[in-house]
C-alpha cells in the first residue's frame, strides 16, 4: 500500500502543477476580455460637436491658419451651437472706444463687459453690484482716476461704500507696475474699468474661448486668485468636508446641467460657486459673490453687511438642501462669535501701536518700518484666514494657519512697541542730561 501512494504522488502533483499552469494562464485571460467587453460598452465621453467644422465665416477661416487653437475652442462652446458669431463679440463701429481695424472692419481685440452686456443683461448687472468689479479694482489702484460716474457706481455698491483700509494700495505703488503687472493686477483687473466706461472682465472666470459651465463652476476657476496666506480659500475648500466630497466624487457630477434650478442629485456637495452664485435649492442664481455674505470678512475689523438678514436668508437656504435647521443655526451661532473675537484681537493690535503714533515714534508713511509688516500681516494674512477658515470649516487654516498667528504676532507687537518706547525714553534721557 505504501509502495502504492508512492506512485501516485508524482502524478498528483503533476495534476496540481497543470491547475495552477491553467489558472495562472486562464485567470488573466478573463479578466483581459472583461475590460474589452467594459471598453466596448462604456462609451468615451463625448467632445461637443465642433459646429464651426464647416464654417466658410470670414473670420473662422482665416483664424483655422492663424490661431487653430481658438477656432477649435470656440467652435465646440455653447455659444457657437447658439450661432453667435465672432462678429458678436468682436465686431464694433470705427469710432468705438479702444477699437481697431482688422482686415477691412474694426473690431475690440477683447470684447469688454458691454458687449457682454447684450446678451447677458442680468449676470452684468449682478456683477457691477459685486466685489468683483470696481471693488478689486480699487483695492489695489485707488479711486483717483475714476470718472465721476464710476465712481457713483463704486459708492453704490456695498464694498464700495464700506471703503476698507487702503493699505493694499500703498503696497501697489511701494512694488511698482514692474511687479503688480504679473501680480496684484493679474487677480484685481477682473474690476478694471475699460475704455468704453464698462467694468471688469468677464474672461478672468469664464476662459476664452470654450465659455465653458463645467469651468466656470469647478473650484481650480477660482483658485486662481483665492489663494494665498491672505485669502486661502482654495486651501481651505480642500481640507473642508465639502472639498473632501469634490475631490473622491466630483468626476460624476453633473457639471453641464442647465442653470437656475439645481440640486443635490447635480452636486451631492457644494463648489465655491454653488454657495456664491448658483440656483441651488430656494437661491436663485447670481454673479454676485457677496449676495449671500453676513460679514465683511475681508476688513480689518468684520462689520454687518448691508441686508446681512436677507443674505443670511439665501445663503442658508443654500445650507439647508443638506443640513438640519439645528446645524444652520448653530454654525452661524458660532461662527458670528469667531468673528467677534478675531475683531477684538485686531482692536488689541492697535492699542499695542497706538502709543507709538500718538508720540510720533513711527512715521506716517506705510511699510517703512518692520513693526507696521507685522501689524499688517496679524489682520490682513492671519485674521482674515481664521474667519475664512471658520466660514468654510478648514480647522487647520482656523487654528495654525489663523488663530496662533495672531497670538504669535501680538506677543511679537508687545516686544517691538517695548523697544522702540524704552528707546525713546533712553535717548530722552541722554538728551536731558547732556542739556
Amino acid at each position: 500500500m505504501a509502495e502504492e501512494r508512492e506512485s501516485r504522488l508524482p502524478i498528483r502533483s503533476a495534476r496540481v502543477f497543470i491547475v495552477a499552469l491553467l489558472v495562472v494562464i486562464i485567470v488573466p485571460g478573463l479578466a483581459l476580455v472583461m475590460f474589452a467587453i467594459n471598453q466596448a460598452i462604456t462609451p468615451p465621453t463625448a467632445q461637443p460637436q465642433n459646429v464651426l467644422a464647416n464654417s466658410d465665416n470670414a473670420c473662422v477661416t482665416c483664424h483655422r491658419n492663424t490661431t487653430p487653437g481658438i477656432v477649435e475652442q470656440y467652435g465646440r462652446s455653447t455659444m457657437a451651437a447658439a450661432s453667435v458669431t465672432c462678429q458678436n463679440c468682436h465686431e464694433v463701429a470705427s469710432d468705438y472706444p479702444g477699437a481697431s481695424e482688422h482686415e477691412g472692419t474694426w473690431i475690440l481685440q477683447s470684447p469688454t463687459t458691454a458687449k457682454c452686456q447684450t446678451c447677458h443683461q442680468n449676470e452684468v448687472a449682478q456683477y457691477y453690484q459685486s466685489r468683483h468689479s470696481l471693488p478689486a479694482y480699487t483695492a489695489v489702484f485707488g479711486v483717483e482716476n475714476l470718472s465721476e460716474d464710476l465712481l457713483a457706481m463704486y459708492e453704490a455698491i456695498p464694498e464700495g461704500s464700506f471703503q476698507p483700509d487702503k493699505m493694499r494700495n500703498a503696497l501697489a505703488a511701494l512694488e511698482g507696475p514692474a511687479i503688480t503687472r504679473f501680480a496684484c493686477e493679474s487677480c484685481h483687473n477682473v474690476g478694471k474699468p475699460a475704455v468704453d466706461n464698462s467694468v471688469g472682465q468677464c474672461q478672468k472666470c469664464h476662459l476664452r474661448h470654450e465659455f465653458s459651465l463645467e469651468q466656470a463652476r469647478k473650484p481650480e476657476t477660482c483658485n486662481y486668485c483665492h489663494i494665498g496666506p491672505d485669502h486661502p480659500q482654495w486651501e481651505i475648500y480642500q481640507e473642508s468636508p465639502h472639498g473632501i466630497a469634490y475631490a473622491t466624487g466630483g468626476e460624476n457630477w453633473n457639471w453641464d446641467a442647465e442653470p437656475g434650478n439645481l440640486t443635490v442629485k447635480d452636486f451631492p456637495a457644494p463648489t465655491c460657486a454653488i454657495c456664491h452664485m448658483s440656483g441651488f435649492g430656494t437661491a436663485g442664481t447670481t454673479h454676485d459673490v457677496g449676495d449671500r455674505l453676513t460679514w465683511y470678512l475681508f476688513a480689518p475689523v468684520s462689520e454687518r453687511r448691508p441686508a446681512w438678514q436677507d443674505n443670511k436668508t439665501r445663503m442658508q437656504s443654500v445650507c439647508r438642501t443638506c443640513h438640519n435647521e439645528n446645524f444652520v443655526s448653530s454654525f452661524y451661532t458660532d461662527g458670528d462669535a469667531l468673528v467677534e473675537a478675531v475683531n477684538e484681537r485686531v482692536h488689541e493690535s492697535d492699542a499695542i501701536i497706538a502709543p507709538l503714533k500718538e508720540q510720533e515714534l513711527i512715521t506716517s508713511a506705510p511699510f517703512d518700518e518692520e513693526i507696521e509688516y507685522t501689524h499688517f500681516e496679524l489682520w490682513h494674512h492671519w485674521g482674515r484666514t481664521t474667519k475664512f477658515g471658520a466660514w468654510m470649516q478648514g480647522p487647520d487654516y482656523t487654528q495654525w494657519h489663523g488663530a496662533y498667528e495672531m497670538l504669535s504676532d501680538l506677543t511679537e507687537l508687545h516686544a517691538m512697541t517695548n523697544d522702540i518706547l524704552e528707546k525713546a525714553q533712553t535717548e530722552g534721557e541722554s538728551e536731558t542730561q547732556g542739556g
